[in-house]
């Protein structure tokens, strides 16, 4: 039976949390899309407003003790420190045909999902091409980027990806799918892993990337780490996936800059342990050397036992 999904869940109101919150908000009804938070995050959403592009968002809060019928998707959209309780949150969110999508960076987060609630509800997704920037309440964006779902290896649609294939036709969000995600999950931690630690590392901006230069020996060395570490891994990762991305970081405002750029910047705990920790680990397993890994890994833990 092909289950259409009416209900979701939210966890997250970080850029993207919001940035789909807002959208989704257009399309359901009010009391079936829902945003899971602890009363006192409620309470402060709720005093201080969520602003999306300068409009006030109307959002069904939802504290995790309510009962609830089960969500149809459920969107991981937190950091990754705060990933374990947010998993314990949405506990009464989950049925027999629950959907679950992460949209946190790295390749970690949908093991953590599926040890507590099984394999049997993820669907697996890279989110890209989104320019949104979020100051405190307040998230501002030109552009929604694509959401990039699927299986991990499979050769046709499963039920999974057909029902969340017409949810987001149904709601309007632009979307690809693709069923050989293994790939591309490591393809887009190769970018992050270069990209963001490399302009946080040197506290620059896009522009120092897209130059010849020291930075972007560093961006290129830190993918290609990436690279090796994945085909160790038996994940058929190729050179053009990083060609692909040099040219699209090409592409970037010169004057924006990564979001673990930001995060340094403004003092933030930033997602090092889901890039350079990732590739560190795994590098450590198979016996490789990642020096520049091993160096931002190092770095980033050092600054950031700082704050």
């Amino acid at each position: 039976m092909n289950h259409k999904i009416k209900r979701v869940s939210i966890i997250g109101l970080g850029a993207l949390g919001i940035l789909y919150g807002e959208h989704f908000s257009k399309y359901m009804d009010y009391e079936n899309l829902r945003i899971v938070a602890d009363k006192g995050r409620i309470n402060r959403y709720r005093s201080e407003g969520i602003f999306c592009n300068g409009e006030e968002c109307n959002f069904n809060y939802v504290s995790p003790e309510e009962n609830v019928d089960p969500a149809d998707l459920i969107i991981f959209a937190v950091k990754y420190p705060n990933l374990q309780e947010a998993i314990k949150m949405v506990e009464n969110h989950v049925g027999e045909n629950t959907i679950i999508l992460s949209v946190l960076n790295g390749i970690e987060s949908e093991k953590d999902i599926a040890e507590v609630y099984g394999e049997e509800h993820n669907l697996y997704c890279i989110a890209y091409g989104m320019t949104a920037s979020k100051v405190r309440n307040q998230v501002n964006y030109l552009n929604k980027g694509i959401i990039e779902f699927g299986e991990l290896k499979e050769s046709i649609n499963s039920n999974k990806v057909g029902r969340l294939k017409d949810f987001f036709d149904l709601v309007n969000l632009p979307y690809e799918v693709n069923n050989n995600m293994e790939v591309k999950l490591w393809s887009k931690l190769m970018c992050n892993v270069g990209f963001n630690q490399t302009v946080a590392y040197h506290n620059s901006n896009n522009e120092s990337i897209q130059k010849e230069g020291p930075e972007r020996e560093m961006l290129i060395a830190a993918m290609e780490e990436v690279l090796t570490v994945a085909n160790k891994e038996g994940v058929s990762l190729e050179y053009d996936e990083l060609n692909y991305w040099l040219e699209l970081l090409n592409g970037l405002n010169p004057e924006g800059m990564p979001s673990m750029a930001q995060d340094v910047k403004a003092k933030r705990y930033s997602e090092f342990e889901l890039f350079s920790g990732t590739v560190v680990r795994l590098a450590a397993k198979h016996n490789i050397d990642v020096p520049v890994n091993t160096k931002f890994y190092k770095h980033f833990s050092k600054l950031e036992a700082s704050y």
